[in-house]
C-alpha cells in the first residue's frame, strides 16, 4: 500500500523502490505502539534493547567475521571431512570445546550456520550449539564469586551433559530428512560455503587451508561481503526479538517468578524451564539475575533449569535459529533444549538431596 501510495503522487522514482524490510517495519510499528500507549514502557524497551545490544554487539561481531572467515581460509572443507569420519567423537569433542568457548547463545549461531553449510553433520554442531552458551572459564569464576562453588560447578557440568545430551539425541535420528539437510535455502548462510570453492578449490577436502586469506582480493571482498551480510540478518531479528523480550520482563517480573517457582514440588522445574524459555539471559548478565532469583527462594535446581533454558532456547536464540534451518529442525532445537534444562534441573536437584 505504501508503494500503491507513493505512485499515485508520484514517487515512483524515490520511495516506490526502496524495498521494504518487514522485520524493521515490525520492530517500527511495535516501538511507536508502545510508546503511543505506555510512554514509559516505550522508553525503557529503547533502554533495554540499547544494553542488549552492548552486552551482543561485540559477540556478533566476532561470530559473523569468524563464520565467515572459516569458509574463506578452506577450513570449513577440512572440518566437514574430518567431522564426517567419525561423528562419535566429534560430538564428544564438540560438547566440552562448546563448555569452553567463551561465546553466547546468539553468536553461535552464525558459526554453527557456517559448519552446517559446509557439510558438518548436524550432531556435533548442535552439542556446540547447546553446550557453548551455558559456560566458560570466565563465568565460572564470576558464578563463584556471585552466587558459590557448588552452583558454578554443578553449571559446568551440566554444560557438558546438555552439549552431550543434543548431539547424541540428533546422532539417534540422524537419518531424518530435517537433521541430515537442516539448513534453509533462503538465508545468506547457505552461501558460506562458496566462498572457498569458487577459489578453485570446490568440494576438495584435502585442499590446504589458506590461512592468509587476506591476500587475494577476491577472497577478502567475499569475506566482507558475507560478514556484513550475516551481521544485517542477525541484526534485524536480534532487534525485534530484544524489543518483545523487553515486554516480557516487564510484564514478568522477577519477584512474582521467584515466589512462583519457590517450592519443591515436581512441577516446579518444568515450569522454570518454560518460563526462562523466552527470557535472553547473557551468560554474565544472567549470575546476578540467577543469585536475585536463590535470595528471593528460588530452589536451586529450578534456578539452573531456568539459566539453561534462557541461554539455550530464549526468545533472541530461537529467533535466530528459526529464520536459518527448517522448521521441524527449529522445534528439534526447542525440544533439545527444554529437554536439557529440565533434566538438568532434576539432576542437581537429585545431586544436592543426597550430598
Amino acid at each position: 500500500m505504501i508503494r500503491e501510495a507513493a505512485g499515485r503522487i508520484g514517487l515512483t522514482g524515490g520511495l516506490a523502490k526502496i524495498p521494504i524490510d518487514r522485520v524493521w517495519l515490525a520492530t517500527f510499528v511495535l516501538l511507536a505502539t508502545v510508546i503511543a500507549f505506555s510512554p514509559a514502557q516505550g522508553w525503557g524497551s529503547l533502554g533495554f534493547l540499547a544494553e542488549s545490544w552492548l552486552l551482543v554487539a561485540p559477540f556478533v561481531v566476532v561470530s559473523s567475521l569468524l563464520s565467515a572467515s572459516v569458509a574463506a581460509t578452506g577450513l570449513d572443507r577440512r572440518l566437514s571431512a574430518v567431522l564426517k569420519r567419525n561423528v562419535v567423537k566429534a560430538t564428544l569433542l564438540a560438547a566440552v570445546f562448546g563448555a569452553l568457548s567463551p561465546f553466547c547463545s546468539v553468536s553461535v549461531i552464525p558459526i554453527a550456520a557456517a559448519l552446517l553449510a559446509a557439510g558438518v553433520p548436524l550432531a556435533p554442531v548442535m552439542a556446540f550449539w547447546v553446550g557453548s552458551p551455558l559456560i566458560d572459564p570466565e563465568m565460572f569464576v564470576l558464578t563463584v564469586g556471585v552466587i558459590d562453588l557448588p552452583f558454578a560447578s554443578a553449571r559446568t557440568v551440566t554444560a557438558i551433559l546438555s552439549g552431550l545430551f543434543a548431539g547424541f539425541a540428533t546422532l539417534a535420528v540422524a537419518k531424518l530428512s530435517f537433521i541430515a539437510k537442516p539448513l534453509r535455502d533462503d538465508v545468506p548462510f547457505d552461501k558460506l560455503g562458496s566462498v572457498y570453492g569458487s577459489c578453485g578449490h570446490a568440494g576438495d577436502a584435502d585442499a590446504p587451508i589458506d590461512w592468509a586469506f587476506w591476500r587475494d582480493r577476491a577472497r577478502l571482498l567475499r569475506l566482507r561481503d558475507q560478514a556484513w551480510s550475516i551481521a544485517r540478518f542477525m541484526i534485524k531479528w536480534l532487534t525485534l526479538a530484544f524489543v518483545i523480550e523487553s515486554l516480557l520482563i516487564a510484564w514478568v517480573p522477577a519477584a512474582d517468578v521467584a515466589a512462583t517457582l519457590g517450592g519443591d514440588e515436581w512441577w516446579v522445574i518444568p515450569m522454570s524451564a518454560a518460563v526462562g524459555m523466552p527470557t535472553y539471559l547473557n551468560g554474565y548478565a544472567a549470575i546476578p539475575t540467577i543469585n536475585g532469583l536463590l535470595e528471593l527462594g528460588m530452589e536451586p535446581g529450578a534456578a539452573l533449569a531456568f539459566m539453561i533454558a534462557g541461554e539455550v532456547t530464549s526468545l533472541p536464540t530461537a529467533m535466530s535459529v528459526f529464520v536459518i534451518v527448517k522448521r521441524r529442525t527449529f522445534f528439534w532445537y526447542l525440544a533439545l533444549g527444554a529437554m536439557a534444562a529440565v533434566a538438568m534441573g532434576y539432576l542437581y536437584r537429585f545431586w544436592l538431596a543426597v550430598m
